[in-house]
């Protein structure tokens, strides 16, 4: 399963932690960490940024990606996220199908204590939906057939 070696998870992890520091949390008050890894080999990290609107809010895995896509970035090899939770930070749904969109295959969850889950994508969003699988994309399935 792994892609990820030991090194990369803690290079992941350690850039994760340190950025958390800069989260801007007034409201949640839960700063979140992440950083990707680009296959280049480049890493990316990004912090939590909240709004008193919920919706301008962004999470740290967004931040993260965003700013490796605005780089020219569009393969990755994993994604790790940190929290000072009592268990690892599980992402949630939304940023799972952020992730599925650029096909990212793994998500390395931790806590501040050092503890780490390294999961595949899949097992956290099973049926996540990825328009670059339909290729030939129709508003109806029939449209060919009804000529």
């Amino acid at each position: 399963m792994a892609m990820l070696n030991e090194s990369m998870v803690n290079t992941l992890v350690q850039q994760a932690m340190e950025i958390l520091h800069n989260a801007y949390v007034p409201y949640g008050r839960v700063p979140v960490g992440a950083c990707i890894l680009a296959s280049d080999g480049t890493f990316y990290a990004g912090c939590n940024i909240e709004n008193t609107i919920p919706a301008l809010s962004t999470t740290a895995e967004a931040v993260a990606l965003y700013r490796a896509v605005a780089d020219g970035k569009r393969e990755f090899d994993g994604i790790a996220v940190v929290a000072d939770k009592e268990e690892p930070f599980i992402p949630n749904g939304a940023v799972c199908q952020l992730l599925a969109e650029f096909h990212v295959p793994e998500v390395v969850m931790a806590n501040m204590k050092g503890e780490v889950k390294q999961v595949e994508l899949a097992d956290l969003l099973p049926y996540g939906v990825q328009i670059h699988q339909n290729t030939d994309f129709r508003l109806y399935a029939d449209e060919d057939e009804a000529e």
